[in-house]
Protein backbone atom coordinates (compact mmCIF):
# COMPACT_ATOMS: atom_id res chain seq x y z
CA UNK A 1 0.00 0.00 0.00
CA UNK A 2 1.37 3.39 -0.99
CA UNK A 3 0.87 6.13 1.56
CA UNK A 4 -0.28 9.54 0.29
CA UNK A 5 2.49 12.06 -0.18
CA UNK A 6 2.99 14.51 2.67
CA UNK A 7 2.03 18.09 1.82
CA UNK A 8 4.87 20.35 0.71
CA UNK A 9 6.16 22.56 3.49
CA UNK A 10 8.35 25.58 2.82
CA UNK A 11 9.48 27.07 6.10
CA UNK A 12 10.45 30.73 6.54
CA UNK A 13 12.69 31.70 9.46
CA UNK A 14 11.99 35.41 9.87
CA UNK A 15 15.07 36.63 11.73
CA UNK A 16 14.21 40.17 12.82
CA UNK A 17 16.60 42.84 14.11
CA UNK A 18 17.11 43.66 17.75
CA UNK A 19 15.11 46.62 18.99
CA UNK A 20 17.33 49.06 20.94
CA UNK A 21 15.10 52.04 20.09
CA UNK A 22 12.02 50.32 21.56
CA UNK A 23 9.98 50.78 18.40
CA UNK A 24 6.96 48.71 17.42
CA UNK A 25 8.26 45.90 15.22
CA UNK A 26 4.82 44.63 14.24
CA UNK A 27 4.92 46.42 10.83
CA UNK A 28 8.39 44.96 10.21
CA UNK A 29 7.16 41.49 11.15
CA UNK A 30 4.13 41.74 8.87
CA UNK A 31 6.39 42.84 6.02
CA UNK A 32 8.64 39.84 6.65
CA UNK A 33 5.64 37.49 6.66
CA UNK A 34 4.36 38.88 3.38
CA UNK A 35 7.83 38.52 1.89
CA UNK A 36 7.98 34.91 3.09
CA UNK A 37 4.65 34.16 1.44
CA UNK A 38 5.86 35.75 -1.79
CA UNK A 39 8.87 33.41 -1.65
CA UNK A 40 6.49 30.44 -1.50
CA UNK A 41 6.60 29.78 2.23
CA UNK A 42 3.72 27.81 3.73
CA UNK A 43 4.88 28.28 7.35
CA UNK A 44 6.62 31.32 8.82
CA UNK A 45 8.05 31.72 12.32
CA UNK A 46 8.88 34.97 14.13
CA UNK A 47 11.38 35.40 17.01
CA UNK A 48 10.45 35.37 20.68
CA UNK A 49 8.57 38.50 21.86
CA UNK A 50 9.20 40.01 18.44
CA UNK A 51 6.96 43.04 18.70
CA UNK A 52 9.06 45.09 21.12
CA UNK A 53 12.44 45.04 22.81
CA UNK A 54 13.52 42.10 24.92
CA UNK A 55 12.34 43.84 28.09
CA UNK A 56 13.23 40.89 30.34
CA UNK A 57 16.82 42.06 30.74
CA UNK A 58 15.70 44.07 33.80
CA UNK A 59 12.90 44.17 36.36
CA UNK A 60 10.95 47.38 35.72
CA UNK A 61 7.21 46.89 36.29
CA UNK A 62 6.15 49.57 33.81
CA UNK A 63 6.82 47.07 31.02
CA UNK A 64 3.85 44.99 32.17
CA UNK A 65 1.85 47.52 30.14
CA UNK A 66 3.18 45.75 27.03
CA UNK A 67 1.14 42.64 27.83
CA UNK A 68 -2.07 41.88 25.95
CA UNK A 69 -4.86 39.36 25.79
CA UNK A 70 -4.50 36.16 23.80
CA UNK A 71 -6.03 35.47 21.35
CA UNK A 72 -8.16 38.63 21.34
CA UNK A 73 -5.25 41.10 21.50
CA UNK A 74 -4.00 43.30 18.65
CA UNK A 75 -0.91 41.23 17.85
CA UNK A 76 -2.89 38.05 17.32
CA UNK A 77 -5.51 39.87 15.24
CA UNK A 78 -2.84 41.38 12.98
CA UNK A 79 -1.13 38.02 12.51
CA UNK A 80 -4.47 36.39 11.73
CA UNK A 81 -5.09 38.92 8.98
CA UNK A 82 -1.74 38.34 7.26
CA UNK A 83 -2.08 34.56 7.63
CA UNK A 84 -5.50 34.63 6.02
CA UNK A 85 -4.62 37.01 3.19
CA UNK A 86 -1.34 35.23 2.38
CA UNK A 87 -2.49 31.64 2.96
CA UNK A 88 0.36 31.23 5.43
CA UNK A 89 0.69 29.32 8.71
CA UNK A 90 2.17 31.82 11.18
CA UNK A 91 3.89 31.23 14.51
CA UNK A 92 4.10 34.39 16.63
CA UNK A 93 5.22 35.13 20.18
CA UNK A 94 3.24 37.38 22.53
CA UNK A 95 3.55 38.74 26.07
CA UNK A 96 0.22 37.41 27.36
CA UNK A 97 -1.85 38.98 30.12
CA UNK A 98 -4.00 36.08 31.31
CA UNK A 99 -5.37 37.88 34.41
CA UNK A 100 -4.30 40.79 36.61
CA UNK A 101 -0.85 39.89 37.88
CA UNK A 102 -0.66 36.69 35.79
CA UNK A 103 1.43 36.74 32.63
CA UNK A 104 2.84 34.16 30.24
CA UNK A 105 5.39 34.03 27.46
CA UNK A 106 3.02 32.66 24.84
CA UNK A 107 3.39 31.39 21.27
CA UNK A 108 0.39 31.45 18.96
CA UNK A 109 -0.10 29.18 15.95
CA UNK A 110 -2.37 30.61 13.27
CA UNK A 111 -3.48 28.39 10.42
CA UNK A 112 -3.45 29.48 6.79
CA UNK A 113 -7.15 30.43 6.92
CA UNK A 114 -6.57 32.84 9.81
CA UNK A 115 -7.94 30.49 12.46
CA UNK A 116 -6.03 30.30 15.73
CA UNK A 117 -4.95 26.67 15.85
CA UNK A 118 -3.84 27.05 19.45
CA UNK A 119 -1.36 28.50 21.92
CA UNK A 120 1.66 27.29 23.84
CA UNK A 121 2.79 28.90 27.10
CA UNK A 122 6.55 28.68 27.67
CA UNK A 123 7.21 25.96 30.22
CA UNK A 124 10.80 26.58 31.29
CA UNK A 125 11.39 30.10 32.58
CA UNK A 126 15.02 31.26 32.97
CA UNK A 127 16.51 33.51 35.60
CA UNK A 128 20.01 34.50 34.60
CA UNK A 129 22.10 37.59 33.95
CA UNK A 130 20.24 39.51 31.26
CA UNK A 131 17.30 37.08 31.29
CA UNK A 132 15.14 37.94 34.32
CA UNK A 133 12.10 36.08 32.99
CA UNK A 134 10.90 34.70 36.31
CA UNK A 135 9.96 38.24 37.27
CA UNK A 136 7.75 38.53 34.20
CA UNK A 137 6.24 35.14 33.42
CA UNK A 138 4.52 32.30 35.23
CA UNK A 139 5.60 28.82 34.12
CA UNK A 140 3.37 27.66 31.30
CA UNK A 141 0.38 25.43 31.99
CA UNK A 142 -0.41 24.35 28.43
CA UNK A 143 1.66 21.17 28.35
CA UNK A 144 3.31 20.45 25.01
CA UNK A 145 0.52 20.53 22.42
CA UNK A 146 0.84 19.66 18.76
CA UNK A 147 -1.12 21.79 16.30
CA UNK A 148 -2.69 20.31 13.19
CA UNK A 149 -2.28 22.92 10.45
CA UNK A 150 -2.78 23.00 6.73
CA UNK A 151 0.99 22.57 6.32
CA UNK A 152 1.52 19.75 8.82
CA UNK A 153 1.65 18.88 12.50
CA UNK A 154 3.67 21.54 14.32
CA UNK A 155 4.76 21.89 17.94
CA UNK A 156 6.05 25.16 19.35
CA UNK A 157 8.49 25.46 22.21
CA UNK A 158 10.17 28.73 23.22
CA UNK A 159 13.84 29.68 23.70
CA UNK A 160 14.94 28.27 27.11
CA UNK A 161 12.84 25.18 26.30
CA UNK A 162 15.56 24.42 23.73
CA UNK A 163 17.79 22.93 26.40
CA UNK A 164 15.29 20.38 27.73
CA UNK A 165 15.10 17.09 25.81
CA UNK A 166 11.97 16.04 27.69
CA UNK A 167 9.93 18.84 26.07
CA UNK A 168 11.02 17.94 22.55
CA UNK A 169 10.36 14.24 23.20
CA UNK A 170 6.83 14.88 24.46
CA UNK A 171 6.09 17.09 21.46
CA UNK A 172 7.36 14.41 19.09
CA UNK A 173 5.39 11.68 20.87
CA UNK A 174 2.34 13.90 20.43
CA UNK A 175 2.79 13.66 16.68
CA UNK A 176 4.89 16.70 15.83
CA UNK A 177 6.63 16.51 12.47
CA UNK A 178 8.20 19.92 12.98
CA UNK A 179 9.22 21.61 16.25
CA UNK A 180 9.88 25.36 16.09
CA UNK A 181 11.51 27.52 18.73
CA UNK A 182 10.91 31.28 18.70
CA UNK A 183 14.08 32.51 20.37
CA UNK A 184 15.89 35.47 21.92
CA UNK A 185 19.44 34.38 22.73
CA UNK A 186 22.79 36.10 22.60
CA UNK A 187 26.01 36.95 24.37
CA UNK A 188 26.76 39.29 27.26
CA UNK A 189 29.65 41.80 27.36
CA UNK A 190 31.70 39.71 29.79
CA UNK A 191 31.77 36.73 27.40
CA UNK A 192 34.78 36.67 25.10
CA UNK A 193 34.86 35.37 21.55
CA UNK A 194 35.86 31.84 22.58
CA UNK A 195 33.02 31.57 25.11
CA UNK A 196 30.57 33.00 22.60
CA UNK A 197 31.63 30.38 20.04
CA UNK A 198 31.24 27.57 22.58
CA UNK A 199 27.75 28.74 23.51
CA UNK A 200 26.65 29.05 19.90
CA UNK A 201 27.94 25.59 19.10
CA UNK A 202 26.19 24.11 22.14
CA UNK A 203 22.95 25.86 21.19
CA UNK A 204 22.97 24.43 17.69
CA UNK A 205 24.15 20.99 18.82
CA UNK A 206 21.43 20.45 21.42
CA UNK A 207 18.68 21.30 18.94
CA UNK A 208 20.16 19.11 16.24
CA UNK A 209 20.18 16.40 18.91
CA UNK A 210 16.45 16.91 19.51
CA UNK A 211 15.84 16.42 15.79
CA UNK A 212 17.91 13.25 15.69
CA UNK A 213 16.54 11.72 18.91
CA UNK A 214 12.96 12.34 17.79
CA UNK A 215 13.20 11.85 14.03
CA UNK A 216 11.63 15.20 13.19
CA UNK A 217 12.46 18.62 11.78
CA UNK A 218 13.56 21.35 14.19
CA UNK A 219 13.94 25.08 13.62
CA UNK A 220 15.00 28.01 15.82
CA UNK A 221 14.30 31.65 14.93
CA UNK A 222 16.30 34.32 16.74
CA UNK A 223 16.62 38.09 16.68
CA UNK A 224 19.85 39.70 15.47
CA UNK A 225 21.93 42.60 16.77
CA UNK A 226 22.75 44.48 19.96
CA UNK A 227 20.02 45.45 22.39
CA UNK A 228 20.83 46.63 25.90
CA UNK A 229 23.49 44.31 27.28
CA UNK A 230 22.70 41.41 24.93
CA UNK A 231 24.28 40.87 21.53
CA UNK A 232 21.68 38.63 19.88
CA UNK A 233 23.39 36.07 17.66
CA UNK A 234 20.92 35.64 14.85
CA UNK A 235 22.06 32.31 13.36
CA UNK A 236 18.49 31.04 12.93
CA UNK A 237 18.52 27.59 11.39
CA UNK A 238 16.46 24.55 10.48
CA UNK A 239 17.59 20.93 10.51
CA UNK A 240 16.21 17.62 9.35
CA UNK A 241 15.50 14.40 11.26
CA UNK A 242 19.12 13.26 11.05
CA UNK A 243 20.38 16.60 12.29
CA UNK A 244 21.37 17.88 8.85
CA UNK A 245 21.18 21.67 8.56
CA UNK A 246 18.88 22.57 5.68
CA UNK A 247 18.75 26.35 6.07
CA UNK A 248 20.51 28.95 8.16
CA UNK A 249 20.81 32.69 8.52
CA UNK A 250 23.86 34.71 9.43
CA UNK A 251 24.22 37.35 12.11
CA UNK A 252 22.18 40.02 10.29
CA UNK A 253 18.39 40.34 9.95
CA UNK A 254 17.20 38.08 7.14
CA UNK A 255 14.63 35.47 6.20
CA UNK A 256 16.01 31.98 5.62
CA UNK A 257 13.92 29.50 3.65
CA UNK A 258 13.93 25.74 4.23
CA UNK A 259 12.16 23.17 2.07
CA UNK A 260 10.89 20.49 4.43
CA UNK A 261 10.09 17.01 3.15
CA UNK A 262 7.71 15.68 5.79
CA UNK A 263 7.85 12.20 4.29
CA UNK A 264 11.35 11.90 5.77
CA UNK A 265 9.90 11.87 9.28
CA UNK A 266 8.36 8.41 8.81
CA UNK A 267 11.32 7.20 6.78
CA UNK A 268 13.86 8.12 9.44
CA UNK A 269 11.73 6.90 12.33
CA UNK A 270 11.44 3.52 10.59
CA UNK A 271 15.19 3.46 9.97
CA UNK A 272 16.10 4.55 13.51
CA UNK A 273 13.21 3.27 15.67
CA UNK A 274 14.00 5.15 18.86
CA UNK A 275 10.33 5.34 19.80
CA UNK A 276 9.98 1.56 19.55
CA UNK A 277 13.00 0.86 21.73
CA UNK A 278 12.34 3.31 24.56
CA UNK A 279 12.28 1.67 28.01
CA UNK A 280 9.62 3.73 29.74
CA UNK A 281 9.47 1.08 32.46
CA UNK A 282 12.95 2.22 33.55
CA UNK A 283 12.44 5.97 33.47
CA UNK A 284 10.50 6.50 36.68
CA UNK A 285 13.29 8.63 38.16
CA UNK A 286 12.56 11.30 35.56
CA UNK A 287 9.50 12.18 37.63
CA UNK A 288 11.54 12.73 40.78
CA UNK A 289 12.97 16.11 41.72
CA UNK A 290 16.45 14.56 41.90
CA UNK A 291 18.14 11.26 42.46
CA UNK A 292 20.65 10.85 45.27
CA UNK A 293 24.04 9.60 44.09
CA UNK A 294 25.85 6.82 46.02
CA UNK A 295 28.01 9.40 47.76
CA UNK A 296 24.96 11.20 49.07
CA UNK A 297 25.23 14.28 46.85
CA UNK A 298 22.25 15.09 44.62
Amino acid sequence: MTLPAAPPLRLALCQLPANPAETDHLPLALEALRGAAAAGATVAVLPELFRGPYFCQDMHPAAFDRAEAVPAGPTTVALQHVARTCGLVVVGSVFERAAPGLHYNTAIVIDADGRVAGCYRKAHIPCDAGYEEKFWFAPGDSGFPVFATRAGRIAVLVCWDQWFPEAARLAALGGAELIVYPTAIGSLPAEDAAERARQQDAWRTVQRGHAIANGCFVAAVNRAGREGQIDFWGLSFACGPQGEVIAEAGSAPATAIADVDLARVSEVRNLWPFFRDRRIDLYGDLLRRWRTAPGGAP
